[in-house]
């Protein structure tokens, strides 16, 4: 793992520091601070091993890597916003922290830094850079269509989400950016054609890690980032939900989206707890698990498939390891 230092160095020195202005010293502190607040940086991690296993020298694909990092962080910013999330990786969401206005300037301002590491000196010496810069604005079109039909469902009140239009979802907001993409840009930063094999293999995996993070989301002895139940707070419609809806008859359904309904700041314990028992008794959340082990399955076949034919063994054999620890997290 001795990129791993490198790709957070690369991150944060494409980041202001400091100004005479001290309002201005205040407002770049806010430009790093979801930067330094660490988190595993996996999809910075895998367009760096991406590119190794194809044969490529991966501190040659460090600019794009941290590029994606800084892509990951002014989408949580926003994200945080759009979602009226209170916590995130364990401390306030930025719009609690700095004000909802001052949070979405500096996700704006980590988008502009996002896009000058992308035509910095590093990666304009990449052979396929302009590919690499279409690859990357397919990455953030398909995350923003997945966010838009997020917010949709809860801005037009819908609760009646079918299983499949959740994964369709999932595959636009999740797998794009956090699997298909970073692998796809790893082996364009070694001068590659991107296995086709990617995009479904990045499918299944990039799935599994959001089922994964929906089951995770609800076990309160797990410790994520991210605030216990914060998904029921925020009433999002998740395959636990959907399956937990098919399975109830009239009366609880509509106890349960009543519930769910409530704003935020209206939402108690007591109705988190009420959700959280049906949950358990229909057994939405082991349904959910099922499936996330399920598509992990069917992603991890065809990157056993696929890892032998990359070009660097040992740093296919790191992406694998990579991307199973991914499919299986604990928190």
């Amino acid at each position: 793992m001795a990129w791993l230092p490198e790709l957070e160095a690369a991150t944060l020195a494409s980041l202001p520091t400091a100004h005479s202005n001290p309002e201005l010293a205040r407002y770049y502190q806010l430009i790093r601070d979801y930067p330094e607040r660490g988190g595993k940086r996996l999809r910075g991690q895998l367009v760096l091993l991406s590119a190794a296993a194809h044969g490529g020298d991966w501190q040659q694909a460090l600019a794009v890597a941290a590029a994606v990092e800084l892509f990951q962080n002014w989408v949580l910013i926003h994200d945080d916003i759009e979602d009226g999330s209170d916590e995130r990786r364990g401390r306030p969401a930025l719009h609690h922290l700095a004000g909802m206005p001052v949070a979405i300037n500096v996700g704006d301002a980590l988008h502009v830094y996002m896009w000058r590491l992308l035509h910095s000196d590093a990666c304009l010496a990449l052979p396929r850079w302009r590919e690499v810069i279409r690859e990357f604005e397919a990455m953030i079109l398909r995350t923003a269509e997945g966010q838009h039909l997020d917010l949709n469902w809860v801005a037009s009140g819908r609760f009646d989400v079918s299983e499949t239009e959740y994964l369709t979802m999932v595959t636009l907001k999740t797998a794009y950016y956090t699997v298909i993409g970073p692998l796809r840009l790893g082996a364009l930063c070694a001068g590659l054609t991107p296995d086709p094999r990617f995009d479904a293999l990045g499918r299944h995996l990039g799935v599994a890690f959001q089922l994964r993070d929906d089951v995770l989301n609800l076990l309160p002895e797990v410790t994520t980032g991210k605030e216990f139940a914060g998904d029921l707070y925020e009433g999002k419609r998740t395959l636990i939900l959907a399956h937990l809806l098919s399975c109830t008859d009239e009366a609880e359904k509509a106890a349960i989206i009543a519930r769910l309904n409530q704003p935020r700041s209206d939402k108690r314990a007591e109705d988190v707890r009420f959700i959280l028992s049906a949950i358990n008794r229909h057994g939405s959340l082991a349904y959910a698990q099922r499936l996330a082990e399920a598509e992990a399955a069917q992603g991890l076949a065809l990157l056993s498939e696929l890892a032998p034919t990359l070009a660097d063994s040992a740093a296919a054999a790191e992406l694998t390891g990579l991307l199973k620890s991914l499919v299986r997290r604990l928190h």
